[in-house]
């Protein structure tokens, strides 16, 4: 029945719990020694790169016949997981090549997912998506870019806006409107390639947080590709779009579990060192109340996580409402526990000598991106289980 959970559904397996340690291993070794350098630097987490593609870790989302590991919902969420444990830029990169493949695994056509699958799996490229625009952020049927008709090809024209991983990723899903009488029924989606001539991207947004991931426009400047690389039927767009995030605001979620978790992490260690009035601060009840809550508060943002990723395994009918339910809440407790994290280390938390400060300014966007909070709130209302 929908909205009855089958709790066996989301439990994690021997095998799901055998890939957290191992991505958690990869992390802290790896990834980790380098995430603050990152983030001071504002450059693209390479080292997160190489270590993520040696390991088969960057999209394991793609299917096993297109040359990918064929996880399921949750492997996918139980490695972005672990990996914004330690860095939520590096996180960035199996979330968003998810999110870019995603239209052409749900809509493409067998020729679209050989083509551009494959190297994906592989290691040799990643995907970005391509909705927001200047004008187009929370309403995306309002968005400008075009794409005309041209014989056998298409030829787009606009402006794309807060592009994760833009000019790193060597492929995007672009949607543009192909008939503009019909509003979110005249948009359709597209792959283009970096390689393209007429794409170029804007200068790197100076963010607040996740700094390590490039954030980019991309200008459609003429670009003329094969009809081919239509997403799906003309018109489908928009619909391929609002059903592919149906699916990655889990890994959205995901994402902010782990900066939440590793929030915890470090300030349970630091209180239990930390000294005060002759004893750890840990041994003050106030401090072991903040972190009980800020326990509590993951638990709960886990289990509603690992359900929303079992519900998108089996594209269950509450799909749109769990996944909504899941990025909102588990991006409001980031939020809660990052800022606690930071209360806890007292002045040391406020400084950038300690992680605590960047996972708070990291968590800030998991309320924005892939729909804003009080836009997951709106998706909740108008499709309650």
């Amino acid at each position: 029945m929908a909205g009855t959970p089958d709790f066996d559904l989301y439990r994690p397996s021997e095998e799901h719990d055998m890939l957290r340690d191992t991505v958690r291993s990869l992390a802290e070794a790896k990834i980790a020694p380098h995430a603050a350098a990152v983030d001071e630097e504002a450059r693209f987490p390479q080292e997160a790169l190489d270590a993520l593609v040696s390991s088969d870790l960057q999209a394991v989302h793609v299917p096993e016949t297109y040359g990918g590991a064929g996880a399921d919902a949750l492997a996918t969420v139980i490695v972005i997981e672990e990996v914004a444990r330690v860095c939520a830029s590096s996180s960035l990169i199996p979330a968003v090549n998810k999110l870019g493949s995603l239209p052409v695994i749900l809509s493409g056509s067998e020729e679209l997912k050989k083509k551009y699958l494959g190297p994906l799996a592989k290691g040799d490229a990643m995907f970005s998506y391509c909705l927001s625009e200047p004008d187009a952020g929370s309403d995306a049927a309002g968005m400008k870019t075009k794409a005309v008709r041209d014989g056998d090809f298409w030829v787009l024209n606009g402006v794309k806006r807060w592009i994760t991983n833009a000019g790193v990723s060597e492929y995007y899903t672009v949607m543009a409107v192909t008939d503009p009488t019909k509003r979110s029924k005249g948009i359709s989606a597209f792959v283009v390639e970096k390689g393209d001539e007429g794409v170029s991207f804007g200068a790197p947004e100076k963010k607040l947080g996740i700094k390590g991931s490039p954030t980019r426009e991309v200008y459609l400047d003429n670009v003329r590709i094969p009809a081919d690389r239509m997403i799906g039927e003309e018109g489908t767009g928009f619909a391929t779009a609002m059903k592919t995030l149906d699916h990655t605001r889990i890994t959205i979620a995901a994402q902010a579990l782990g900066i939440a978790q590793g929030a915890l992490d470090y300030a349970k260690g630091y209180v239990q060192e930390r000294k005060q009035f002759g004893k750890p601060i840990a041994d003050f009840q106030g401090v072991q109340f903040m972190l009980a809550d800020m326990a509590m508060k993951i638990s709960a943002a886990r289990a509603l996580t690992y359900q929303a990723a079992a519900a998108s395994e089996r594209v269950d009918p509450d799909l749109t409402y769990l996944g909504a339910a899941a990025k909102c809440f588990a991006s409001d407790i980031a939020m809660e526990v990052t800022t606690d994290a930071v209360q806890l280390l007292g002045g040391y938390g406020y400084t950038r000598d300690y992680p605590v400060e960047r996972m708070m300014r990291d968590a800030k966007i998991t309320q924005i991106y892939e729909g804003t909070n009080q836009v997951q709130r709106i998706v909740m209302a108008r499709n309650l289980p």
